[in-house]
């Protein structure tokens, strides 16, 4: 999880290989449900609209426990979804900052809530309000500013495989 252009498409599809999982991401699920871009749902019906779609759609999609879940920036805002996502999978925080998630996408109208006058200063909000959100419902937090696409799959993995090492055995006396 974390904002738009964090890379958790792009590192999920890679984990998910790497794991020989079947990726998902949430985004295309919620297209094939309401059969349109979510930029134009989010212009036809609005953001709460939306925001009950993806609830339903998370709610679906955590259940499957043999899957990479690649979440849609805003999947946090509701209470159910950091449930779901924290009790029923591990998840990982690819954290960015404002400045460098909008020289990524500063060219991308793909995203409808980068589509304003000053996405930056939109950028630093989403941040202020999102950034708790995914530290309560995260794992793990990464920072994505210098690794490559590999070594952040690698940095989940062996995070994975600490938090699956049984505990250590209590010295004998």
């Amino acid at each position: 999880m974390g904002l738009p252009g964090s890379g958790k498409t792009t590192v999920g599809r890679q984990l998910a290989r790497r794991l020989r999982l079947r990726f998902v991401d949430s985004d295309h699920a919620i297209e094939a449900r309401i059969g349109c871009s979510i930029r134009e749902f989010f212009e036809r019906e609005g953001e709460a609209r939306f925001r009950d779609i993806e609830e339903e759609v998370l709610d679906a999609l955590t259940q499957d426990a043999e899957c990479v879940l690649s979440t849609g920036g805003g999947a946090v805002l509701r209470p159910a979804n950091r449930a779901h996502l924290h009790a029923r999978s591990r998840v990982v925080y690819l954290k960015s900052t404002p400045e460098e998630l909008f020289r990524r996408l500063r060219h991308d109208v793909s995203r409808p809530l980068l589509q304003v006058s000053d996405p930056l200063s939109r950028m630093r909000e989403l941040f202020a309000l999102r950034d708790p959100l995914y530290r309560e419902t995260s794992h793990f937090v990464l920072e994505t500013g210098r690794p490559s696409v590999s070594t952040l799959v690698n940095m989940i993995i062996m995070q994975l495989e600490l938090s699956a090492a049984p505990p250590a055995a209590p010295p004998l006396n």
